[in-house]
């Protein structure tokens, strides 16, 4: 059987559809630490140096960290409350040492050496003189009654002088003063205290009469070398 022979056809012009592209894949967003680079830089920084700091301060391993200071509200409250205690004590032992007067030193007594001037006194004792002083020829009533104070008195200077019986004076308890009765004292015997001179280094042993009123007694007297000096106390009792 003859077979009819297939006349080619000339391709066609017609629009033939075509596959659209395929769209772009999306741009990849970048990190958060990508776009922060600066930030980055410093957080890493500083977890650096707190690495750092820990294994620094750790210490040995095994041992326990020390225990922190107290510094709690009630352990700063304690320590002002002491150091006002301490303060507020301070000043009044400052204020009672302020208050308190020195005690005086003790009176020199019966005995004790004193001095005024170019003279040391000692006085050696009180007697009760009786009402008159002296001979049956001459002698010297008491308007009261004589009280005689022995002493010795001794020139520590470096030329003589003059001791007199009218420069030193008595005290009674009331504290009265009363002059030396010079009379009565050269009258009494054996007596060279109312008026002498005494040498450098010489001492002079003797009496002052006092003629002071019935019942009075002399508690304290002051010694004197000369008329113009301080003088010095001496007591009696």
């Amino acid at each position: 059987m003859t077979q009819n022979p297939v006349t080619p056809q000339p391709p066609s012009t017609e629009w033939q559809p075509t596959n659209p592209p395929a769209p772009a894949p999306p741009e990849k967003q970048k990190s958060w630490f990508a776009r922060h680079k600066v930030l980055t830089a410093i957080l890493a920084l500083i977890v650096f140096f707190a690495i750092a700091a820990n294994l620094g301060g750790g210490g040995d391993e095994g041992e326990p960290a020390a225990a922190p200071t107290e510094t709690s509200a009630a352990a700063v409250a304690d320590d002002a409350t002491d150091e006002a205690a301490d303060a507020s004590t301070e000043e009044g032992t400052v204020e009672a040492s302020a208050t308190e007067e020195p005690a005086a030193p003790e009176q020199p007594g019966i005995g004790d050496a004193v001095r005024d001037g170019k003279f040391e006194f000692v006085v050696t004792g009180v007697e009760d003189g009786g009402t008159e002083i002296g001979s049956e020829f001459l002698s010297e009533k008491a308007q009261g009654r004589f009280h005689l104070i022995h002493l010795t008195v001794t020139n520590i200077g470096d030329e003589p002088q003059m001791m007199s019986d009218s420069n030193q004076r008595v005290k009674d308890e009331q504290g009265r003063t009363f002059e030396a009765s010079t009379t009565a004292g050269i009258y009494l015997e054996d007596n060279d205290m109312w008026l002498k001179d005494i040498n450098p280094g010489n001492t002079l042993s003797g009496t002052l009469v006092f003629d002071m009123p019935e019942g009075s007694t002399p508690v304290e007297i002051e010694l004197h070398d000369s008329m113009f000096s301080g003088g010095v106390t001496v007591r009696l009792k």
